[in-house]
């Protein structure tokens, strides 16, 4: 058997072969001798099962064996013929021609291996920019946030009508036409005014009410309420005011900084200042990185370095973006492009621009990293998806199974290695 390699350009490689019918048989031959040896039959000893035997059970299945034997070995003769070794190629083959005649396969594989990337001089990457400062008016602003925090609720000393921010400790009874339903009863129920916890118009009529008051509030319950009982009713509560309660935010100072920073060694007013404008620095560079320094770095790799690009990996990232773009389409979108494949061509054919561009900057970056001897570990993965997780409200273990059932932990590593690189070229912890 012989096999043509053509070079389509730097990444990617095309074999093609014709796989003589006798090469298949041959296969299936061996395919078959092979699995008799394994293989339990009645009326065989074990292991002694003729090839015959084998090919009438299981004839379809060899057939198959064999010619994934036979691809093999056109990949194998033409990685040789090209000089590739196995750690080279990247992504999966893809069939640009798999045509079965009687004479054989007449097949035509492309293969991608990784782009060779000259790197040369890259200072001219980073753009410049000004270093985020922070006023002391934002960090009084925080603390007295944080002192507010902090703040339990108190029953007011003096009788007055009911405002917003307010607690609001009181009973209430709903009913439909005069008829109590479920879930419409509480006593002693806190409510925090102005919160939107309950429905849309319920605390806005409760302000102005005094203690001890009573008073009659309607409602109407949206037309998507979760209960479809309830779903578009107008519902009046019977509701008496027993509480007003409001925050006592504490003093701003050293006893405030030591609760606030946890008794830390020396805590003080002043401490905690110095770590709020610390952390107010750090959300303006993230800030500022993710809306305006990645973006620029990421345009500038592109625009510098051009190469040849992994059609397979190209493709990958098309496949991504079209299902990405499927999530967001309605049943009714989703069928006409079932309907008509064409505009599944047309749609590929969008985002074939943004996806190849995202594919160059995934290179580039790991070129780049590599340059600077950036690493990132496991557990600096696994860190990253428990903060995330415990950010989200989410269980951080079923966050790291889902990442690790859906391969998508080496985008996660992909990701910080790239923050790790453009902080660096930035000069800043990003």
């Amino acid at each position: 058997m012989k096999v043509t390699v053509t070079k389509v350009d730097d990444a990617n490689i095309i074999m093609s072969a014709i796989i003589p019918k006798e090469q298949i048989d041959k296969n299936i031959d061996k395919v078959a001798i092979d699995a008799g040896k394994h293989m339990k039959v009645d009326g065989f000893r074990k292991g002694k099962v003729p090839a015959h035997v084998v090919k009438k059970l299981h004839g379809d299945k060899l057939t198959q064996d064999a010619e994934a034997e036979a691809l093999r070995e056109v990949m194998n003769e033409g990685s040789k013929e090209a000089g590739l070794k196995p750690e080279e190629l990247i992504g999966e083959p893809t069939f640009k021609k798999f045509e079965k005649t009687d004479s054989g396969i007449n097949v035509e594989i492309e293969v991608s291996i990784k782009p060779t990337i000259e790197l040369g001089d890259y200072s001219d990457l980073a753009p410049k920019f000004d270093m985020p400062k922070v006023e002391d008016a934002e960090v009084t602003e925080r603390l007295e946030g944080l002192a507010t925090s902090q703040a339990p609720f108190s029953k007011i000393k003096k009788s007055r009508a009911l405002k917003n921010e307010d607690m609001a400790v009181m009973d209430f009874a709903g009913s439909i036409d005069g008829v109590p339903f479920d879930g419409g009863t509480a006593e002693k129920f806190s409510l925090r005014i102005g919160s939107g916890q309950f429905i849309p118009g319920f605390e806005d009529q409760m302000i102005g009410m005094k203690m001890d008051e009573t008073k009659t509030v309607t409602v109407t319950f949206p037309e998507s309420y979760g209960a479809a009982n309830l779903a578009g009713k107008e519902a009046n509560f019977e509701v008496t005011l027993h509480e007003i309660q409001i925050k006592e935010v504490p003093a701003i100072d050293d006893e405030l900084a030591k609760k606030l920073l946890h008794g830390a060694e020396g805590a003080s007013l002043e401490m905690l200042k110095d770590k709020i404008k610390d952390q107010l620095e750090r959300e303006k560079i993230s800030k500022l990185y993710n809306d305006e320094l990645k973006p620029k770095i990421v345009d500038a790799l592109v625009a510098k370095y051009t190469f040849a690009l992994p059609n397979n990996i190209v493709e990958q990232e098309i496949d991504g973006k079209i299902n990405q773009r499927a999530s967001q389409m309605s049943e009714e979108e989703l069928n006409g492009y079932k309907e008509n494949p064409e505009t599944i061509e047309t749609l590929r054919a969008e985002v074939r621009e943004e996806a190849e561009m995202s594919v160059r900057a995934t290179f580039a970056v790991d070129a780049l990293a590599r340059a600077e001897k950036i690493t990132v570990n496991d557990d600096e993965v696994s860190q990253a998806l428990y903060y995330e997780a415990v950010m989200s409200g989410q269980d951080p273990q079923k966050v790291m199974e889902y990442y690790t059932q859906n391969n998508l932990l080496p985008a996660v590593k992909m990701g910080i290695i790239e923050d790790k690189l453009f902080g660096k070229l930035l000069g800043i912890e990003a």
